[in-house]
């Protein structure tokens, strides 16, 4: 918005006492004021968060660590204490220490339910699941148990004597150990009944060579396996032939150098120290199919419950220790509270731990002991007050936007009203006064005029005011200078008079041409007083002041009659074209339309090529009346052509300025618009031509 007008810039205005600012410094003191409440109260807010978190996190950090050491104290959580290695889950598969002595595997249900209890089981996406494990009683033989299930269509047996495997149901085992490998292939042996819904057998080990056993093969002494399959659909709502059921396996693996350790004299090392280093794979095959049913080294496999599970449960800050008593003072395993992947902005990071806090300790410590068959493990839960700062911080940045957003509404509220409203009023108080302190002034006429406040109107209650002064202000100004034009009207008037009658005083001249006529020196005389009342001044307003008496024309006669007495005028070789239609009426003033072709036709006789004929045609188009006025010269130039009939243009460089002053055109012009008529002026091919147009009279 236009504030200050450059002309009002160079005006002297007074100057203003700190009354005229008071208001202002006001309504902007009080937007301050605001956007400091914002701000203060987005730190109250922030604090209160802080000691209620601070709080919150003071009694929920015992509840943390009473769920850990419930699922600690848990089978799947002492299993996890045994083998802290688990989280690092790979395939082939190494064995874990169960919490048990041993496992009863010839029972379906015990088993089953051991390894449920324990959590042992590694979960596969198609359901099928599998435990490798060992007792923690190194004396229980020093076995490793493979017990899981798979889903699979009926169990193929295989009968006594047959050889050929790859026609049953059959399982085959990898192991890995101290450098050392180990195969066993274990075909499914049915012993119920072939008409019984359930299906159970063994599976017997045989050392691997291949799909076809030699005829002299004899099954492994300490291989002992069990299959067991369900009657019921697998997911299934209702039984249908040949559906997949729910096959469980229980299979007991001799491990020889595990054996061997019992019978050495000393009390052997349980677990054995390379337990992480075993590695065992099992795959279940089914007849003429070379996809395995069950692989334990498929991939996306779900591993056990793990120590580094507990993370989840853990906040960030806080760190969980776990160590075994009576081996080392070193922890066996850290783990610590995932922080927060929002980033947070420092600066607020920094402000909310500068707010302080009252009655919270820095450091919170719990201790807990888990007893398990392997010794004894201590549990130590740590937090950090101050890591609750960075949760605080990524929460109070994702609302800052919210502070920032009201900010910037108060900002914006202030510059609408400052630059709408504010230094509007500004503007008119420094105005008001200018008007004031110029009143007092001697130079007041010119100063006055550069004085505006139109660019200060509006709608509103200081548009109104502004429109009301502007105004008051136009009217004074417009009384200065009607002041002015009224002591220039008669001059006005009389060069409209003295215009009008060199016309008719030219015609005179040429009447009484002879310097023996009488008459001849009075029409000087004539010319001389109206050339004096000519230079006087512009006839605009006299002209825009002429009545004209229109009445009923004949045209083709009129036109006849101006180009036979063309050259009293002083204008030779004029001829006419009447029009097909003998006796066309127009409304027009007589006298004045013959000015007007008058002022046309000494316009082309000084622009035509000497000797050529000057046209002036008639035509009737549509009840209009087109009179052609065509002369052979030099064509208008395109950025005079439409400048031709505007008062004061004129072709100064042929012709005196003195005499000639741009008049001629201007009057036909005026004159063509009183009588209803037009003209225009086109440049042709070989010169100039003027159309005017009169409505006819029908």
């Amino acid at each position: 918005m236009k504030v200050v007008l450059p002309a009002l810039a160079e005006l002297a205005a007074p100057r203003l006492g700190l009354a005229a600012f008071h208001n202002r410094l006001v309504l902007r003191a009080t937007f301050v004021l605001l956007m400091l409440a914002t701000l203060a109260l987005a730190i109250v807010l922030l604090h209160e968060e802080k000691q209620r978190s601070y709080q919150n996190y003071q009694s929920s950090f015992s509840k943390t660590q009473a769920e850990i050491m419930a699922k600690l104290r848990h089978p799947s959580g002492q299993l996890a204490l045994l083998n802290p290695s688990v989280s690092n889950f790979s395939t082939p598969l190494h064995p874990l220490m169960l919490p048990y002595g041993s496992l009863d595997f010839d029972d379906q249900y015990k088993a089953q339910q051991a390894v449920e209890m324990s959590g042992c089981s590694v979960v596969y996406p198609n359901g099928s699941l599998i435990c490798v494990a060992i007792g923690n009683n190194p004396y229980a033989g020093g076995f490793i148990y493979l017990v899981g299930s798979f889903p699979s269509t009926e169990l193929v047996s295989r009968k006594p004597g047959l050889l050929q495997l790859d026609a049953v149901h059959r399982a085959r085992v990898n192991l890995q150990m101290r450098g050392k490998q180990w195969l066993w292939i274990a075909p499914f042996e049915a012993q119920n009944a072939p008409e019984a819904a359930s299906q159970q057998g063994r599976l017997t080990g045989f050392v691997e060579t291949g799909e076809l056993l030699r005829s002299d093969a004899k099954p492994v002494r300490d291989f002992r396996g069990w299959l067991w399959q369900s009657p019921h659909c697998a997911g299934a709502v209702s039984d249908t032939p040949n559906c997949p059921r729910l096959a469980y396996f229980s299979i007991r693996l001799p491990v020889e150098p595990l054996r061997d350790a019992l019978f050495q004299g000393h009390r052997p090392v349980w677990p054995p120290a390379d337990l992480e280093n075993i590695r065992l794979s099992m795959q279940m095959l089914a007849p003429q199919n070379s996809q395995p049913l069950f692989d334990s080294n498929a991939q996306n496999a779900l591993p056990p419950f793990s120590l580094n599970d507990l993370q989840t449960i853990l906040q960030p800050g806080e760190t969980l220790s776990v160590r075994k008593l009576g081996q080392t003072t070193q922890a066996l395993l850290t783990i610590k509270g995932k922080q927060a992947i929002e980033t947070s902005s420092p600066w607020l990071t920094r402000l909310i731990h500068r707010l302080p806090i009252q009655d919270v300790p820095e450091k919170l410590e719990l201790y807990d002991i888990i007893t398990t068959a392997a010794g004894r493990y201590e549990m130590r839960l740590t937090g950090q007050l101050r890591s609750l700062d960075r949760g605080l911080s990524i929460a109070a940045t994702r609302t800052s936007w919210f502070v920032a957003a009201m900010l910037a509404a108060i900002v914006l509220a202030w510059l609408v009203i400052e630059f709408s409203f504010v230094r509007r009023v500004a503007v008119l108080t420094k105005r008001a006064a200018t008007v004031s302190h110029t009143m007092q002034d001697g130079q007041f006429e010119q100063q006055f005029k550069q004085l505006d406040f139109a660019d200060l109107r509006g709608r509103d209650e200081l548009g109104i005011l502004a429109g009301s002064l502007a105004d008051l202000l136009q009217r004074v100004k417009n009384d200065i200078q009607r002041e002015h034009i009224r002591t220039q009207q008669e001059r006005e008037m009389w060069h409209a008079v003295g215009h009008e009658i060199m016309s008719p005083l030219q015609s005179l001249m040429v009447l009484h041409g002879s310097s023996d006529d009488a008459s001849h020196r009075y029409v000087q005389r004539m010319q001389q007083a109206v050339r004096v009342l000519y230079g006087s001044a512009s006839p605009s307003e006299a002209l825009e002041a002429v009545t004209l008496h229109i009445d009923t024309l004949d045209i083709n006669q009129f036109l006849q009659n101006v180009a036979d007495n063309a050259h009293f005028a002083g204008v030779l070789n004029v001829q006419f074209q009447a029009d097909s239609l003998p006796n066309t009426q127009v409304r027009a003033d007589e006298f004045s339309l013959e000015d007007v072709i008058t002022h046309i036709l000494r316009n082309a006789d000084r622009h035509r090529i000497p000797g050529t004929v000057i046209h002036i045609n008639l035509s009737v188009i549509d009840n209009t009346a087109h009179i052609g006025i065509h002369n052979q010269g030099q064509s208008i130039s395109p950025a005079l052509l439409d400048k031709l009939f505007e008062y004061g243009i004129s072709d100064t460089e042929a012709f005196n300025s003195s005499e000639r002053r741009g008049q001629g055109l201007f009057v036909a012009r005026t004159y063509m618009a009183k009588m209803g008529g037009t003209i225009r002026v086109e440049n042709q091919n070989d010169g100039v031509s003027f159309v005017l147009t009169l409505q006819c009279v029908v």
